[in-house]
């Protein structure tokens, strides 16, 4: 049998497969969210997008209980499939059958579970567990927790179930039985990540948080706050303005991210250039190790040299370590002002150059975000943010915070320095509502950019970041590549702490075109490592940037980071397939 032949007969039931059990088909892309197809909202301009304010996303236990589920024969093939697939290639590898070693960046993967080891995981799940709400088989279920509508990366392959623990001894208990069977175990709370982190290449049990979305316990005096994983960023801060506490959380990506997944990808947003990234705000965490263990890995003070530092390790590991079910946060105090401005460039270089000039300056903005002229047009054309229209030229979007006379003085500095970039006029938002008109339209770009697609198109959207003084140059080449190579295709991002996004639109049935796409994001990436920058700010490694994290930190290093993985993971059920590949 031919290398090709054999991948032809072990490969997992897919997604063109799962369309004959009614499980609907998007299109290839990445993230992390809903219980079952994410609530969708409508926005201005027609697009539809999840509904991030919509708690009614994490599911309902009398909805998962009476949902039409697969038989449980149709269920496992997913399961099966998988297993073949890992275990086959490897069977083959170790006896020597030719060719296989090519396949293991393919199928990197050791023995799972089989098809009757993974009914009676199930069964046991349920069992102790009791109550079949903790388990969903539905296909829509499986679908919305395997694929992602917006992600740069959508491996074959769903995952076999949807569990849905309430505590952290059922996650425990999930975990226990997972790792006596070596089941996959795929977590999953926001399903708003970009590079394919919460897909299920082989098979496995999704394990979604909906329902650990709480407050555990808030210290005001101490100023931090214990919740679980599932709850957003949003919904944290809109709970501590209802308490009058006077704090916020200040990390904020994406609107619909929870914690969990935040504290998996090691996210930033808007507000990094300030308050820096997750991993700045996490104190403690309570982790599941893979076989349901449950660690603590500090106490509670701000500070603490006790020991190895495990919230570094498990903070950015994507689920691939453990799963966390506590965070310690800390918060901080709501500023005194803000101001929010804009201004526009003739050239993205002369935007990026005053951003690092600001940076270089050490001026204290809030926030600093690029737009180029295309993504300012995308914006328009979607109408998110109507009725406002925007000038369609490169913009930076200012956010200021602190004391009223702080404000007012970083704003003359800053005028100083986009003047001097030929920078315009600042434009500034009178009231709290034109501020969140005006930094909306930096918020909304990716809906806005997922609001144009037709038939059949994607967005591609990637990050790198890299240092300030390389910032104009790097953004300035890859526009110019995009530009030739006939994308439709903008720059925007974080750029006060060197990080930017390219989002391309391209048509996945154009093999052309899609291969353009993927020579564009690769020599981005190359760019960004040549300056001494990173393949990805925030967005993580994902199951899509696994090759450019060997260009970035090479074989040795990646092999101290397999080993932690082994340690802690011998079995390799922890989001199996994501960062780096066992074999690989």
């Amino acid at each position: 049998m031919s290398a090709q032949s054999l991948i032809r007969a072990v490969k997992p039931l897919s997604r063109s497969a799962a369309v004959a059990r009614r499980v609907t088909i998007c299109g290839p892309l990445s993230a992390r969210y809903y219980s079952s197809p994410p609530p969708i909202r409508t926005s201005a301009s027609g697009s539809k997008r999840p509904d991030e304010n919509d708690n009614s996303s994490s599911g309902n236990p009398e909805d998962l209980k009476n949902a039409s589920a697969w038989p449980l024969s149709g269920v496992f093939a997913v399961a099966l499939g998988a297993g073949l697939a890992g275990w086959g290639i490897s069977e083959l590898r170790h006896r020597g059958f030719p060719g296989t070693m090519m396949l293991d960046s393919l199928f990197p993967m050791p023995k799972y579970a089989s098809l009757g080891e993974m009914e009676q995981a199930l069964k046991e799940i349920r069992s102790e567990l009791g109550g079949e709400d903790i388990i969903s088989t539905d296909p829509e279920d499986l679908h919305a927790h395997g694929y992602s509508e917006w992600s740069t990366s959508n491996p074959e392959g769903l995952p076999v179930a949807v569990a849905y623990p309430r505590s952290t001894e059922q996650v425990a208990t999930i975990a226990r039985v997972c790792h006596k069977y070596r089941v996959p175990i795929i977590p999953y709370s926001g399903g708003s990540s970009l590079e394919g982190n919460f897909s299920a290449p082989f098979g496995g049990i999704s394990v979604d948080f909906a329902f650990m979305d709480k407050i555990i316990q808030f210290n005001k005096a101490d100023m931090d706050v214990v919740v679980q994983p599932s709850i957003g960023w949003q919904d944290l801060n809109e709970q501590l303005v209802k308490m009058g506490s006077g704090l916020f959380f200040p990390i904020d990506p994406g609107p619909s991210a929870k914690i969990g997944g935040m504290i998996g990808t090691n996210c930033s947003g808007t507000n990094a250039v300030k308050y820096g990234t997750m991993k700045d705000w996490v104190i403690n965490l309570t982790v599941v190790l893979a076989d349901g263990t449950i660690i603590k890995t500090r106490r509670r003070p701000r500070k603490s040299s006790a020991g190895y530092n495990l919230n570094g390790i498990f903070v950015g590991s994507e689920g691939t370590l453990g799963l966390v079910t506590e965070a310690t946060l800390k918060l901080t105090v709501i500023p005194e002002e803000f101001s929010v401005a804009v201004v526009t460039f003739p050239t993205i270089r002369d935007a990026a150059s005053a951003a690092a000039e600001v940076m270089q300056t050490g001026i204290p903005v809030a926030a600093m975000e690029i737009m180029d002229e295309v993504q300012m047009k995308v914006v328009n054309m979607g109408g998110a943010t109507a009725p406002r229209v925007w000038k369609e030229m490169p913009t930076l979007f200012f956010k200021f915070s602190g004391t009223k006379a702080g404000v007012k003085e970083n704003i003359s500095l800053v005028q100083k320095i986009t003047r001097n970039n030929k920078g315009s006029n600042f434009e500034f938002a009178k009231d709290a509502r034109e501020q969140k008109l005006l930094w909306s339209a930096r918020k909304e770009s990716l809906w806005s950019m997922l609001a144009l697609r037709k038939e059949g198109e994607e967005v591609w959207s990637t990050d790198v970041a890299v240092p300030f003084s390389r910032l104009a140059d790097i953004i300035e080449v890859s526009k110019k590549e995009m530009d030739d190579l006939g994308l439709f295709a903008s720059i925007l991002g974080h750029i006060g702490d060197g990080n930017f996004h390219e989002s391309i639109i391209y048509n996945r049935r154009d093999k052309v075109e899609r291969g353009k796409v993927e020579v564009c994001v690769k020599n981005m990436v190359k760019r960004a490592l040549e300056m001494e920058g990173t393949c990805t700010g925030e967005h993580s490694i994902g199951w899509g940037k696994k090759e450019s994290l060997l260009w970035e930190v090479g074989p040795d290093t990646l092999g101290v980071m397999k080993a932690i993985k082994s340690a802690l993971d011998p079995n390799w059920i922890m989001n199996p397939g994501k960062i780096f590949d066992r074999y690989a």
